[in-house]
């Protein structure tokens, strides 16, 4: 039976076009994304349940000693406020930081803190992808000017030499099927990209005075004059 590759994710996190790069590649090792919390992501990563998962920066990446942990950070989240529908604050272009000075402004866990948005206790800023993915519809959200950034980030066992997690990690940086591992880097494909030679004419070469020559004329410079009928006539009764 073959092996099986497994991503614990945190959410708002999504690898989905990661995975079908994967299942198009590796066809006979299955793709296992587990959707947690971070630190639970953590324990997974650290304790050998999951071989690589996508969580946000900061993290402690020396907390084992033994296989400290490696990271990519991968692209980077803008802050959003959660509102409740109705509320002063909706539909405006953005939202300051010094605009929430005079608010409730929950914090904690994003999903407890939604709900209580919901239920009018206050507002919560968050990743904008987390509030995309916790959206419902007595709630909005609105972008904060100047309001906090998180990093999502590839996390991986350091000093791994499983080839799925080399693998795992092309995919991610943007390496191509045919590219060599560990030879590419973002977007790179290790591919390099050479022009065609022009084609060759193909036929008899040319003697340089037949290049030359002017139209009409022999090689030898003189022109030829199309003989005359009366001539040609008498050349054949000659005959």
């Amino acid at each position: 039976m073959p092996s099986s590759f497994t991503v614990a994710f945190v959410l708002g996190a999504t690898p989905g076009k990661w995975a079908r790069v994967w299942n198009e590649r590796l066809v006979d090792v299955p793709l296992n994304l587990v959707a947690c919390e971070q630190e639970e992501a953590l324990t997974m990563l650290r304790s050998g349940a999951a071989d690589a998962a996508l969580i946000r920066l900061p993290i402690d990446r020396d907390l084992d000693s033994n296989r400290p942990l490696a990271a990519i950070p991968l692209y980077t989240e803008r802050a959003v406020v959660v509102l409740p529908k109705g509320h002063a604050l909706e539909r405006s272009d953005s939202v300051s930081i010094a605009q929430l000075n005079d608010e409730n402004t929950l914090a904690g866990d994003w999903r407890e803190a939604t709900e209580l948005v919901a239920a009018n206790v206050g507002v919560a800023v968050m990743p904008q992808s987390v509030a995309r993915a916790l959206m419902r519809r007595d709630v909005t959200a609105e972008l904060v000017d100047g309001g906090p950034e998180w990093q999502v980030a590839l996390t991986w066992r350091d000093g791994s030499v499983d080839p799925h997690v080399e693998e795992f990690i092309g995919i991610v940086r943007g390496r191509t099927a045919r590219s060599s591992r560990g030879t590419a880097t973002g977007g790179e494909s290790g591919l390099t990209v050479t022009e065609a030679a022009p084609a060759k004419a193909i036929g008899k070469k040319k003697t340089r005075q037949e290049r030359t020559a002017p139209l009409g004329k022999t090689s030898q410079g003189k022109v030829r004059r199309p003989a005359r009928a009366g001539k040609r006539q008498s050349q054949k009764r000659g005959k």
